[in-house]
């Protein structure tokens, strides 16, 4: 196509047309193998014009069928995409095990308190699944960055293991006073060291030994770099690091938005796949969840 675009061919069939820092078109053969599928992405719509105008032109002049018909459905923004049809996501949200009393009560609480921001706690079904995971993994050492008003930290150490610990990171006395409260009525409390102050700092200070059974990173997103390596390095083989809000609402798979937290998680999304220290996934799941297990 040009030795201005790069293309790449992935062992899965996966085609990667790269014509520039915020412009491609990845091709795939659709579920029942009767049509190639095609995503186009750029930065603004005239860039997505061009992208989608060059790959026309090159299906149609070098098709192997007498007639190939190339249809583009209307593009798409970050905040008009749906990650999971709301009908899908309401079923699957209630169909997990539902909250007890006390996160419920946290639930209310944070709401009446925080307000809008009430949407930085964990939905149930997210909680449900630190629970799981951090029972999976047998966690006697738990660390958490970002902790808000303690509906993860709750579900973090109700699967620990006996004696198990689980360090919290936060900065804001206001939001972790409601934390306090609650961890006491779920009967976690004595499971949970609180350490206010930049989680980059309290993490840097931990010792260098590999004993982080689990973690989970759910703050300020520009720092998840920082939050992530500082974790892995003191991960036990066989532990696992969960990285909260890794889509941040579809916006890392929009080429427009290029603020420093949509840079640093993008950024930070290409190295995990990268990353030969751990078999990773990320889900669809609420607003993205990477799972990340040390090898």
């Amino acid at each position: 196509m040009g030795n201005k675009i790069s293309t790449e061919l992935a062992d899965d069939g996966r085609g990667t047309l790269t014509f520039g820092p915020q412009d491609l078109c990845v091709l795939t053969v659709s579920e029942h193998q009767d049509h190639l599928v095609m995503i186009a992405a750029s930065g603004d719509e005239e860039g997505l014009a061009r992208v989608r105008d060059v790959v026309t032109r090159h299906l149609v002049r070098f098709a192997t069928q007498e007639e190939l018909n190339v249809e583009w459905s209307p593009f798409v923004t970050a905040d008009t995409m749906h990650m999971v049809d709301p009908v899908i996501s309401d079923y699957a949200l209630t169909h997990s095990t539902p909250p007890d009393d006390v996160l419920r009560d946290l639930i209310v609480r944070t709401r009446d308190v925080t307000g809008g921001r009430a949407a930085m706690q964990v939905s149930h079904d997210e909680g449900t699944l630190l629970t799981i995971l951090t029972r999976m993994a047998g966690a006697r050492n738990a660390v958490e960055v970002g902790v808000f008003t303690g509906y993860s930290s709750i579900c973090i150490a109700r699967g620990l293991a006996e004696g198990g610990r689980l360090l919290a990171c936060d900065v804001s006395e206001e939001w972790t006073a409601i934390a306090r409260e609650f961890w006491e009525r779920a009967g976690v409390a004595d499971r949970i060291d609180l350490k206010l102050g930049p989680a980059a700092d309290t993490l840097r200070a931990l010792p260098p030994d590999p004993v982080i059974d689990i973690a989970f990173i759910d703050a300020d997103k520009g720092n998840y770099p920082v939050y992530y390596e500082e974790i892995v390095t003191r991960l036990r083989p066989g532990g696992v690091v969960v990285l909260d809000n890794v889509l941040l609402g579809a916006r890392v798979a929009d080429p427009a938005y290029q603020e420093p937290h949509h840079r640093a998680v993008r950024a930070l999304n290409n190295q995990i796949t990268q990353d030969e220290r751990v078999d990773a996934v990320m889900l669809p799941f609420r607003d993205g969840l990477t799972i990340a297990r040390k090898r």
